[in-house]
Formats: C-alpha cells, structure tokens, sequence
C-alpha cells in the first residue's frame, strides 16, 4: 500500500493528513492520494471569485473561507472544449 502525500497542499494549504473527506478544491483524499474526477464541475465563489472543481460547491469558499454563493461554470459547448474546462463567458 502506498503511504500517500506528505506536507501541506500547495493549493488548500492543508496539510493532507488533516484532510477528513475528499479536499473540495484540491482533490485529495484524506491519505494524500488525488481522487477528483475529470467530469467534476467548475464552481466560482460569488463572493472572491475563485474557481475550484468538485463534484458540489463546497460549503466554506476555499480562498475567502466565507459561506458563499457558487455558479457552475463547467464548459458544456465544443467552442469552449466541453466538460473539464471553465466557460470563459460565465
């Protein structure tokens, strides 16, 4: 069995044996190991403006770290390359 990511993690600043669930924003699982899925949507805070993928807006923004409002900006048109890239228009 692999032991799994050491440290904090360069996106959430979390290190990654503190993480409980699936981290929203950077994917990895509470053993350090990346779980996200490429089909998972885009969600943009209301509030700061940060983008993060995850199957759900997480509850808590990861860059303000308030509860905000979150708009799906997943792609869902070949012009801007499908599913697995933001919408530049939203």
């Amino acid at each position: 069995m692999s032991q799994g990511k050491q440290g904090k993690c360069e996106d959430c600043g979390k290190n990654y044996e503190d993480i409980q669930t699936t981290c929203a924003h950077c994917g990895y699982s509470p053993h350090g190991v990346y779980v996200k899925e490429a089909a998972d949507p885009f969600w943009k805070c209301g509030g700061c403006g940060r983008t993060t993928q995850a199957a759900k807006p997480p509850e808590k923004c990861p860059g303000c770290g308030e509860v905000c409002d979150f708009k799906n900006v997943t792609c869902y048109a070949p012009q801007c390359g499908g599913p697995g890239n933001i919408d530049p228009q939203l």
